[in-house]
């Protein structure tokens, strides 16, 4: 896979066209220019991929299959961008559009002298979410269901209760919610939640793109890597091993985003939230990091899924990891499986109806 930006050096906006991906065929990207960034990083762009299915397949149709969302809008997380290219053709096999957005500074929209993957609110987001929507709405005049993993999932659900504030999320034309490993708190002790915090928020404050002293992991990345321990072919400049450096700015931003989802929120549709059943943090790569979430404490995950405001369905994989797409073959079988049981029955979901 290339590391070169497929859209580096691109000022296109709204006229942009479609271009071949970087995934190859079946794949398309499309810049959208963001204007000048409020963070002070010049001009930014986020990316919008989608997947093409071959023709005849029932993913090809122009909407999905009988009651169900015409269109998916998948979100990556923290030091990530969308590959996954069997999420992506297991949903058009299912009769969805599939779109992935890589956000700006993020995979395909990083460009030079640019922080990876920082931002100092994540409500900046909704610029190219938004724009993200309008285009998948007018392409496939159908409703969109919206997944996200880790902080992507984070960002969703915020993103989801300020277009329930505006008007409501489904009459934005959103259908439901997956949540792939949210990152709804931050890991490790208490202190780190309580005086830890006050301390990012000073930091973060003042001198936003300081890198934290954060001791770094390579288990996660080393079982994912193909080069490695595990299975997955990806840009290691666009998903480093050892994850990007770690902004006081972009964390204070996330703690804040936590804290909102913390007072409650109203996401105005179903969600589904899939988690690994184990933790298990470790420096180095070993077995243990196969089978459990070698990123986020799952206790916290499913202490706060209950503050998403609708009807939510958890659901631990056991064996899975931090992204329960990626796990080994049975684990990804059984979330995959889960998945479409959910979809089968948001299909048939009427908002007010008795369960």
């Amino acid at each position: 896979m290339t590391n070169e930006s497929p859209a580096a050096g691109s000022t296109l906006g709204p006229a942009d066209t479609w271009q071949p991906d970087v995934l190859g065929d079946g794949y398309e990207y499309r810049t959208l220019d963001l204007g000048t960034d409020p963070d002070g990083e010049g001009e930014v762009v986020a990316t919008l991929v989608r997947h093409l299915p071959e023709p005849g397949t029932s993913g090809a149709a122009d909407s999905g299959t009988t009651g169900t969302a015409a269109a998916v809008l998948y979100l990556h997380g923290f030091t990530d961008y969308f590959f996954q290219r069997h999420v992506a053709e297991h949903l058009t096999a299912r009769g969805h559009r599939f779109y992935a957005l890589d956000l700006r500074k993020c995979g395909r929209s990083l460009r030079t002298n640019q922080t990876p993957h920082f931002i100092g609110d994540l409500a900046l987001y909704d610029r190219e979410l938004n724009e993200s929507l309008r285009l998948i709405a007018a392409e496939t005049q159908g409703e969109v269901l919206v997944m996200g993993h880790s902080t992507g999932g984070l960002v969703a659900a915020l993103w989801l209760d300020r277009l329930q504030r505006a008007g409501g999320t489904a009459a934005a034309g959103i259908s439901g919610l997956v949540l792939n490993s949210p990152w709804f708190d931050l890991q490790g002790p208490a202190y780190v939640r309580t005086v830890g915090t006050q301390l990012i928020n000073t930091v973060g404050r003042f001198r936003a793109k300081s890198a934290l002293p954060l001791s770094k992991s390579s288990a996660y990345g080393d079982s994912l890597h193909h080069s490695i321990a595990g299975e997955w072919d990806y840009d290691l400049d666009w998903k480093p091993r050892q994850g990007f450096p770690v902004r006081a700015g972009w964390l204070r931003a996330i703690r804040l985003g936590q804290a909102r989802l913390h007072r409650g929120l109203d996401i105005g549709v179903p969600a589904l939230l899939l988690r690994s059943k184990l933790t298990q943090f470790a420096r180095e790569y070993g077995p243990a990091v196969d089978v459990a979430d070698a990123v986020l404490d799952v206790a916290q995950i499913q202490r706060w899924a209950g503050c998403l405001g609708d009807r939510t369905t958890i659901v631990p994989i056991d064996g899975a990891r931090h992204d329960v797409f990626l796990s080994a073959e049975a684990p990804r079988t059984e979330a995959f499986r889960e998945l479409d049981s959910w979809l089968d029955w948001l299909a048939t979901y009427r908002p007010g109806a008795s369960a």
